[in-house]
């Protein structure tokens, strides 16, 4: 069983252009083996299939580590640590803080980081209203969390000048875009891409954008 996850892991990474070590690689395959384990408990992820899992969730981090550009990052709304964990597991030298408002989350986040010995993570469970930051991140994640508008009013304060806000959605959102005009602070859409998840037929788009 566990080398059908590493088939599918591997044959995903590669459509997705990606060169990731052996050691990357087994620790992608470890977190997918926790996520398994503590969903059962912990109710982490719809998805409870754990082939599935793969593409729906790990391949589906991995589509945007072309795109990220900067030194730090948070991940708001971490949920089971995705995009978080799986970005940290294959940029080792960039921090990745993770935040989420559910402790049960927050717990399995902190089992994730202490068995897979990822150095490069924080963990904050709080609200990302009530986060405080020095310095400022090059760039806020989120994956499936909230509206565009509701990423950036709760996360403006947290964004470094030349940062980014890196939104990730599903069908191209335009209605969210539409609205950002109506907000007193400036943001400017700098980037949609369409990602293509290996093994998934759903749309998936990220969404790029920086405060003016």
């Amino acid at each position: 069983m566990d080398n059908q996850f590493r088939n599918i892991l591997e044959a995903g990474i590669k459509k997705l252009s990606l060169a990731l070590s052996d050691q990357k690689i087994e620790s992608l395959l470890a977190y997918h083996q926790l996520l398994i384990k503590w969903n059962k408990a912990y109710n982490l992820t719809a998805v409870r299939d754990p082939a599935t899992m793969i593409s729906r969730h790990l391949l589906d981090s991995l589509t945007i580590v072309p795109f990220l550009t900067g030194q730090r990052f948070i991940d708001v709304g971490a949920g089971a640590g995705l995009p978080g964990i799986v970005l940290a597991i294959v940029f080792p030298e960039y921090e990745f803080d993770l935040l989420d408002s559910n402790g049960k989350k927050t717990r399995f986040l902190f089992q994730v980081k202490t068995e897979l010995g990822l150095e490069n993570v924080n963990i904050h469970h709080c609200r990302v209203e009530q986060h405080q930051t020095a310095p400022l991140y090059d760039g806020v994640i989120s994956r499936a969390f909230a509206t565009l508008v509701d990423m950036v009013n709760g996360s403006k304060q947290l964004i470094g000048e030349n940062g980014f806000f890196y939104a990730m959605k599903g069908v191209y959102p335009e209605n969210e875009l539409s609205q950002l005009a109506t907000l007193s602070d400036h943001y400017q859409l700098e980037a949609c891409h369409s990602l293509k998840v290996p093994g998934d037929s759903g749309q998936r788009h990220l969404v790029v954008l920086s405060k003016v």
